[in-house]
Formats: C-alpha cells, sequence, structure tokens
C-alpha cells in the first residue's frame, strides 16, 4: 500500500487541481472582469446561479448529517447557516436578477419554463451527488476546495466590473458575502478532506473530484457564454 501524501503536499495538489479550469479563466469571467457583458447576460448567468445555489442549504445540511465528528459538524453547520442567516444567499441572488431587470418570477420559474440550460442542472446534480453519496473527503474537496476556493479570486473582479456598470453595493451583495465567509470555507475544507482521505488512494480520488468539480462549473460557464454573448457573436455574424 503506498503511504500517504504528507498534509501540505496533499494541500497543494488538491489547490492546484482547480487550476487548469478555473472558472476566472473562462470567457464569460473575462468578459464580466472587463465591463462588457450586459445586464441581460448577467441577468441570464442569475438565473443560471440562482436555480444552481437554491438548494445549497439542504445539499450541506445532507452532508452535515453525514459527518461523524462533532468538529467537523461544527464547521459545516457554520457554513450552512452562513447560507441562510443573516440574509439567504439566493434571496441576495434575486435581489441581483432584478438589479439586471430580470424579475424574480421569471427567475424562480425558469425551469419550469425550460430556460435553466443542461449544464446548469448538471452542475447541481453533481453537487448532490457529492453531498450525499461521494466518500466525505470528495465531499469536502469537491465542494469546499473546488468550488467555495475559487470564489475569492472571482468575486472582487464582479464586484469592480458591477460598480462600473452602476451597481449598487446592495445589488451586489451576493458577490461581497462570499469574497470574506469562503476563504475560511476552503481552509475547512481542506482539514475535513485530509481527515477523511485515509489511504493514498483516497487522497488521489479527492484530487481527481477538485478537478471535475471545477470542470463542471467551467462547463455550466460555456453553457451560459453559448446562450448569451456566443449567440450574440453569431447573429452579428450573419
Amino acid at each position: 500500500m503506498t503511504q500517504l501524501m504528507p498534509k501540505e503536499e496533499f494541500w497543494k495538489k488538491l489547490q492546484e487541481a482547480r487550476t487548469p479550469s478555473h472558472s476566472m479563466g473562462h470567457p464569460f469571467s473575462n468578459s464580466w472582469k472587463k465591463a462588457e457583458l450586459t445586464k441581460e447576460d448577467l441577468g441570464f448567468w442569475a438565473m443560471q446561479q440562482y436555480y444552481y445555489i437554491e438548494e445549497v442549504p439542504q445539499m450541506f445540511a445532507l452532508l452535515f448529517a453525514r459527518l461523524p465528528d462533532l468538529d467537523a459538524r461544527l464547521h459545516m453547520l457554520e457554513n450552512l447557516m452562513g447560507e441562510e442567516i443573516p440574509e439567504r444567499h439566493p434571496e441576495l441572488m434575486l435581489n441581483f436578477a432584478e438589479a439586471c431587470g430580470f424579475n424574480r418570477e421569471l427567475v424562480t420559474t425558469g425551469y419550469n419554463n425550460g430556460r435553466i440550460l443542461p449544464s446548469t442542472i448538471a452542475m447541481r446534480s453533481w453537487t448532490y451527488e457529492l453531498a450525499t453519496i461521494r466518500p466525505l473527503s470528495d465531499a469536502a474537496a469537491g465542494i469546499m476546495v473546488a468550488l467555495e476556493g475559487q470564489t475569492p479570486t472571482i468575486y472582487p473582479h464582479y464586484i469592480e466590473a458591477g460598480k462600473k456598470m452602476g451597481f449598487s453595493n446592495e445589488d451586489l451583495k451576493f458577490f461581497s458575502v462570499h469574497v470574506e465567509a469562503d476563504e475560511g470555507h476552503e481552509e475547512h475544507g481542506l482539514e475535513i478532506c485530509s481527515r477523511y482521505a485515509t489511504t493514498y488512494e483516497l487522497q488521489l480520488q479527492a484530487i481527481a473530484t477538485v478537478g471535475t468539480s471545477a470542470r463542471m462549473r467551467y462547463r455550466m460557464l460555456d453553457g451560459i457564454w453559448d446562450a448569451t454573448v456566443g449567440k450574440n457573436q453569431v447573429k452579428a455574424a450573419e
């Protein structure tokens, strides 16, 4: 049996695994950073994001129930409560969608009206899979390291561009609350992942799961890009 990687090496590999498909490298994120997207583009993104995050509290509750250790549960409980208190994150996303010109009913009924993309549905399904049936080391790696670990490096650019586009601090609150909180969540995720990746094989699987989560998120942005900017580029070329 191959020996476990030392913690420092394991953490480094976990963090490096998201780099090839980091969402900040996506054309949609780059265009957002440059304030080149329209409010309609951002509203469509908000609709997809709302569908993806609407049930994150339930996902986190399911993962919380699986954790055998009290301190790991407390970390997860803190994460879960942060999604709901003092302001629900899905509600903050609806506020941003409204600031983009998308009314709440349009966003909350997006799935029923066929406006949620397959890549967005796949992203939510993947996160549910991580929370419910994957090894606990995979769950921590795929959610807290791969996904939450990206937002502190992405959302500051979204906020800066949003202000240039005329959005208020209140409109952008969804992003600002994540910048600080998710940095701590990543660290907790690394700790939890290390605890439950008790074999070299589980360590390798957790590293692979970070890469998978990053790619799933990147593919979600692919779908949004194709439905907004890409679609408009095709029309302009006709």
